[in-house]
């Protein structure tokens, strides 16, 4: 004998697909160096600002590339003289003040040290930044040196050197007009102060972020491009110095 048995009605879960279902939760982050859904993703924020400098270090190096190749070709190249009506070569030696110059590569070369000690110090620091977020976890009073500043102070001094070459140059009687050689020394010595004088402003910029207590990610990115900028302006300065002293 057949029985009768009601049907009862199984309600299925909806997927999300389309009506009014629910949907499952997505985290973000942890992969390019997010933390969470949300956060903001540092990591990738801080590549982008090394292949921007990157960028922006390419047209400066085919600028000072430029002149180093038309300090080397007018060195070699005569003038025409309507006195004697005749070519001559006009190249001066300078006599540039070698030992001031070489302190200031000393001054240049320590800041640049203290710069790439102050991007490990804020690297080190955004590497513990998230242990340090948790709930009764405590890593301790950090003493670090103030590295930033030492450069800021190391870079003014490079620059209040430079000035003090001009000067002696002027002493010794080579102006910009003087000759082809010491406008070559000039513009040089001038168009790399500018260009470190650049990178003194993003300095005190970036101490100033971090009087300013914005998240240690935020103030790693500032830190550590201008570093790599400052890297770059030493050995722009290297470049230079030993192209004076060699092919004076």
């Amino acid at each position: 004998m057949a029985t009768y048995s009601p049907t009862v009605p199984v309600q299925v879960p909806k997927t999300g697909q389309g009506g009014g279902g629910l949907h499952p939760p997505v985290y973000h982050g942890g992969g390019d160096g997010g933390r969470g859904d949300a956060y903001p993703d540092y990591g990738r924020r801080l590549r982008r600002a090394r292949l921007g400098l990157a960028v922006a270090l390419t047209p400066i190096t085919m600028f000072f590339v430029s002149i180093f190749s038309a300090y080397i070709v007018r060195q070699g190249l005569p003038t025409y003289d309507e006195h004697s009506n005749s070519y001559v070569r006009d190249w001066i030696t300078v006599q540039l003040p070698l030992a001031l110059l070489w302190v200031n590569t000393a001054l240049l070369a320590a800041s640049s040290l203290t710069a790439e000690f102050a991007r490990r110090q804020i690297t080190r620091q955004a590497a513990l930044a998230p242990v340090s977020s948790m709930p009764g976890i405590s890593l301790g009073e950090e003493s670090g040196f103030p590295w930033l500043a030492a450069t800021v102070l190391l870079g003014g001094g490079f620059l209040t050197g430079q000035w003090m070459a001009w000067r002696e140059l002027a002493d010794r009687g080579f102006y910009v007009a003087t000759s082809a050689s010491s406008s070559f020394v000039y513009l040089l010595t001038a168009a790399h102060g500018l260009h470190l004088l650049g990178g003194l402003i993003v300095l005190l910029y970036a101490a100033a972020v971090s009087l300013l207590h914005k998240p240690v990610e935020a103030r790693r990115i500032v830190v550590d491009v201008t570093a790599w900028y400052w890297h770059f302006i030493f050995l722009l300065w290297i470049g230079i110095f030993g192209l004076l002293c060699v092919m004076r």
